[in-house]
């Protein structure tokens, strides 16, 4: 099947009812498939997994759980969330799956609810080394409702800093530690954090919205058998909907189903959970242990290729998907440098950079690989970066180059 076959019927309709959203829809079609699309947190999911978001199942309202929802007709959304919840469980090991939050962020407000109360201290990777904004910043309700204690990285090795992460626990004895980083391209060592959690009482959070689809293709340990509650995305690398999910233990399930809904959310999206299982299907083939294995190979292509192109790779290179990098030798600060990269239709995303005043660049070999890239192409990819960052050449004969790529690699053949 391709996406034609399964969402032409559909544009053909919205063509003609809709033409001004069409073209606006059109156009999104064609910048993805016509510019490198190298933001970490991104990817191309199946046609499958399209088509379910489109299913009519986009129609059905279904609060509450399967066998105990608060609305009528809803015997083939229960027999959709099962497969789900089945399939996850299976696909990570864990005693329990929730598949209804709506994205990664509601998944950590909701193992958050489960295990905390307002005013509690949680340990968290501190946002200029690389946590999220769930993870204690003042403009996000984690930042208003729970005291946050930072932890950070090495100033000279940029691995996360476990000696500090031991010091800080035993200050502050923690209600939650959390682990898990937005930009952090190194393995989480689980096992360290759940010897500190239990040394000082505390529950342990996995905050795997980036690894999570490495985990389900083999290419990245599991923080299931760890971490007290696993929150994690369901797009970026394991390919499916924007959404969110949570695995755990049996004796939290209750705690964790509570704390979704109907604590934090309504009713859940059942088009969306579909697709969930769909992507669930598909992670847990061979041909996706592949894809994963062939994501971090490119990643550490790539990150080599930067470093030899004079980016300085933070860590000096990446376990995963994501790399992060300063081009300050280039002589461009990452702001910059990302507006540059666009032009050229070269589409990624700045960061912090821990320990420096500049902000650096994030990528990520997802949606690349999706398309068939290998690690020939990431060295190809690293010199048009560089090179336009340089100022060697025009933006518009580099995106000349990118069009020519993208167009050996379509991310939607046919």
């Amino acid at each position: 099947m391709t996406v034609t076959h399964a969402l032409e019927g559909g544009f053909g309709v919205l063509r003609r009812q809709d033409p001004e959203l069409a073209g606006i829809l059109d156009a999104e079609r064609e910048r993805q498939a016509t510019t490198l699309q190298l933001i970490a947190a991104e990817n191309f999911t199946s046609p499958a997994v399209l088509a379910a978001l489109g299913s009519p199942l986009a129609n059905k309202y279904a609060e509450g759980y399967p066998g105990a929802r608060h609305h009528g007709g809803c015997e083939t959304a229960d027999a959709a969330e099962r497969l789900a919840v089945e399939r996850a469980r299976a696909l990570f090991g864990a005693d329990h799956a929730n598949v209804q939050a709506h994205s990664g962020s509601s998944a950590v407000l909701a193992a958050y609810a489960a295990l905390l109360r307002p005013g509690d201290t949680v340990l968290a990777l501190g946002l200029a080394h690389g946590g999220h904004l769930t993870h204690g910043s003042p403009a996000n309700f984690s930042g208003r409702w729970f005291d946050f204690v930072g932890y950070g990285v090495d100033a000279e090795t940029g691995h996360i800093d476990h000696d500090q992460v031991h010091a800080l626990a035993r200050a502050h004895r923690p209600k939650a530690i959390v682990c898990g980083s937005i930009a952090h391209p190194r393995h989480i060592d689980h096992a360290f954090f759940r010897e500190v959690a239990d040394e000082v009482g505390a529950c342990l959070i996995a905050d795997a919205a980036h690894p999570i689809g490495l985990v389900a293709g083999g290419a990245a340990p599991s923080p299931v058998p760890y971490a007290d509650i696993v929150c994690a995305t369901t797009h970026k690398v394991l390919r499916g909907p924007r959404g969110g999910m949570l695995l755990c233990g049996a004796e939290l399930a209750e705690r964790v189903d509570r704390a979704v809904f109907p604590f934090t959310q309504g009713g859940a999206q059942m088009h969306t959970v579909a697709a969930k299982a769909v992507a669930f299907g598909e992670a847990a083939t061979p041909a996706f242990a592949a894809y994963a294995h062939q994501v971090v190979a490119n990643a550490r292509a790539l990150a080599e290729a930067l470093a030899d192109e004079g980016l300085l790779v933070t860590t000096g290179g990446t376990d995963t998907h994501l790399i992060t990098a300063d081009p300050a030798p280039l002589g461009v600060e990452g702001r910059e440098a990302r507006g540059r990269l666009a032009a050229a239709g070269i589409v990624l995303d700045c960061c912090v950079l821990p320990h420096a005043d500049d902000r650096g660049l994030r990528l990520g070999t997802a949606a690349v690989t999706t398309q068939g890239m290998g690690e020939r192409e990431m060295v190809l990819i690293a010199g048009l970066l560089a090179s336009v960052l340089r100022g060697g050449t025009e933006p518009a004969r580099t995106r000349t180059d990118v069009h020519e790529l993208t167009a050996a690699f379509p991310p939607y053949p046919g």
